[in-house]
């Protein structure tokens, strides 16, 4: 199967960056400032030039989760032990190592499978729901990314966030998504998993044990809408060394219709 991507239509799976966008209490917020006004500094022929300055944790907004950001007992995937620094950051499995993703993706459309605009607050994913919101088999080295329809509230930071209690997969389902060997899974919410559990149990498993990253703050309704299960999924984090995570712009091309 061939896919024409100049001719294909991207869906856009990020969020918009603004002050005041929805972030994790314990993250810090997107901060933006104009640094140089039109007009400020002027150019031979009346030419003029504007700039601007951000600042954002690196688990803000549309952003995928390095292997290193999680660790249980001091030891993180694969069983190491990786020093790491204020400064320098981690010396192992930083998201700069994270290679570009040009993979199938696959849409499990939970709330639509339910038959609801958004899934309830205290809802828990199962490996049953996973199934059933399957419409083609996922794969080894899938992209998988699960609707609960909380993209619907990312303009309202209070609803989105929600002291952290939000609908997603429990353990078992993580267990799902990892009997499957997928590259990474992915949902609309802000902290993926089922919350709150202070254990952080699908954290957990999807990044330490298994090797899974995650990808948070993803808006995927126009996905949903359109019916579009199956796409080739490209993006890539911002090269930060050592960094635990980084923004991601991720697109999604629709598969052809056999």
């Amino acid at each position: 199967m061939t896919i024409d991507l100049l001719n294909t239509r991207a869906y856009d799976l990020g969020q918009p960056y603004f002050p005041g966008m929805p972030h994790f209490p314990s993250h810090p917020p997107f901060l933006y400032s104009l640094t140089k006004k039109h007009g400020d500094i002027l150019y031979s022929g009346g030419v003029s030039s504007a700039a601007d300055a951000i600042a954002l944790g690196t688990h803000v907004g549309t952003h995928i989760d390095a292997l290193s950001h999680f660790s249980c007992n001091g030891v993180f995937y694969g069983g190491r032990k990786i020093e790491h620094t204020y400064e320098q950051g981690m010396a192992e499995l930083g998201v700069d190592t994270v290679t570009p993703m040009v993979r199938r993706g696959v849409l499990l459309d939970i709330a639509g499978m339910e038959g609801v605009d958004v899934l309830p607050v205290d809802f828990e994913i199962t490996p049953d729901h996973l199934s059933r919101a399957s419409h083609s088999e996922v794969g080894e080295g899938d992209i998988v990314l699960i609707r609960t329809g909380w993209a619907q509230f990312f303009s309202d930071a209070a609803r989105y966030i929600n002291n952290t209690v939000a609908p997603g997969p429990g353990i078992e389902g993580g267990r799902w998504l990892s009997s499957r060997k997928i590259f990474a899974a992915g949902s609309d919410t802000v902290v993926f998993e089922k919350t709150p559990n202070p254990a952080m149990p699908v954290h957990v498993h999807l990044l330490v044990e298994s090797g899974i990253h995650i990808i948070e703050v993803l808006n995927l309704e126009e996905l949903a809408r359109d019916r579009v299960y199956e796409f080739v999924f490209v993006a890539a984090p911002m090269n930060i060394r050592g960094a635990t995570g980084a923004p991601v712009r991720p697109l999604a091309f629709p598969m052809p219709k056999s």
